[in-house]
């Protein structure tokens, strides 16, 4: 963990220096925040806000930064987003943001710069759920307090947030096993009981609410596989088993 407060004290030096007054804050969420992050398979998550517009000079300057701490983080990377304090409080959905960066567009960053920093703007539905973590459990890094800069995330906002990600799921489940099972399984507890969890909390709270034993047995096999990389022996057919189950209980809900 030394390496990666190593890695965040970098990322908080640079951005203040790319940023200067323009920033507001640094925040973490997702695993990470939640005291579950494993380096195999999660992101590095972070929320990074701004007060005004980003010219592309900067946002090059940034990115460019991002990228060369993006290749000495973990395989997964960094995730982050920037947007500006004006969406943050009052809440808009769906949110608007002035950048954002994943490994999987990395790739599509190194080959054209400019195109990526011209067009990596828009509205983004699932900074609703990232908020909202943010909001109940994420970390302050640098800069403001959360609850001076956010407003709590309506409970229809953060649900339609969260449904995207697994509204495919009968698809997806398929080439994504674990971590559809253990997103179905957050999912399932938000509608519930109003439970926000990260994967690793969401496949322990099925546990406890799943009374089928097959059900059980496959989220332990993906809880398994979250903690220790060890790949799970579920059938394509009973993975599409599974989502089916769950996309009916979150629906009953």
């Amino acid at each position: 963990m030394s390496e990666l407060k190593e890695l965040l004290d970098d990322f908080i030096l640079n951005s203040k220096n790319i940023l200067y007054d323009n920033l507001i804050g640094i925040y973490l969420h997702g695993s990470l925040a939640m005291g579950c992050y494993n380096e195999k398979k999660s992101d590095i998550d972070l929320l990074v806000v701004v007060k005004n517009d980003i010219s592309r000079d900067i946002k090059r300057r940034y990115m460019d930064m991002v990228v060369a701490l993006n290749n000495k983080a973990p395989s997964k990377g960094f995730e982050l987003s920037i947007v500006k304090e004006a969406v943050c409080k009052p809440f808009v959905y769906p949110t608007p943001f002035e950048l954002h960066f994943s490994v999987a567009h990395l790739n599509r960053y190194l080959s054209n710069p400019e195109d990526y920093i011209e067009k990596m703007n828009g509205t983004d539905k699932d900074l609703a759920a990232h908020f909202t973590i943010i909001y109940h459990r994420g970390k302050t890094l640098y800069g403001k307090e959360i609850k001076s800069v956010f407003s709590e995330v309506s409970n229809e906002a953060y649900m339609d947030s969260i449904w995207i990600d697994v509204k495919n799921a009968k698809e997806d489940i398929i080439d994504d096993t674990m971590y559809i099972i253990l997103n179905l399984c957050r999912v399932l507890a938000y509608k519930k009981e109003r439970l926000i969890l990260s994967k690793q909390e969401g496949g322990e709270w099925a546990l406890h609410h799943l009374f089928d034993p097959q059900y059980k047995k496959m989220v332990l096999f993906a809880l398994e596989e979250y903690n220790t990389g060890n790949t799970m022996s579920i059938t394509q057919a009973d993975a599409v088993r599974f989502a089916n189950y769950m996309l009916k209980r979150i629906s009953d809900e």
